[in-house]
């Protein structure tokens, strides 16, 4: 679904139009996207960090939301604001880190760079 997206998304901002063989032009865009996502992925894979912080965020019960909100305010408390932002726009609501940087006004490495600083933070704390 997020690569049907950044297809049209990009098809829609390209100003040079291929209107005689829009299938082609379609399918090579596709095709494009496709491969980079497939490139961004052994890039940078999600780790099992990702997952735990999400379980963290989702817990459903009372204690472990207690738990949860604790752990969550003893790590963002020495983060940037931003980086909480950050945490949920890509965690949470599922943002490709393109997005994130887009929404954030910081670069996708600078994105990855403070996602990679909160894991860090994240096992610092689980080892407490």
């Amino acid at each position: 679904m997020e690569a049907t997206q950044d297809v049209f998304v990009q098809i829609l901002r390209r100003k040079d139009l291929d209107i005689q063989h829009p299938s082609s032009m379609l399918y090579r865009t596709a095709t494009n996207v496709c491969l980079n996502k497939i490139r961004s992925k052994k890039r940078h894979p999600e780790t099992m960090d990702d997952e735990l912080l999400s379980r963290i965020a989702l817990a459903p019960e009372a204690e472990h939301q207690t738990l949860a909100a604790t752990i969550l305010d003893r790590l963002f408390q020495r983060e940037k604001p931003s980086t909480r932002t950050i945490a949920v726009l890509h965690l949470l609501d599922g943002m490709t880190l393109e997005e994130v940087a887009d929404e954030v006004g910081l670069s996708v490495s600078g994105v990855r760079k403070r996602l990679r600083l909160l894991r860090a933070h994240l096992h610092e704390l689980a080892e407490v």
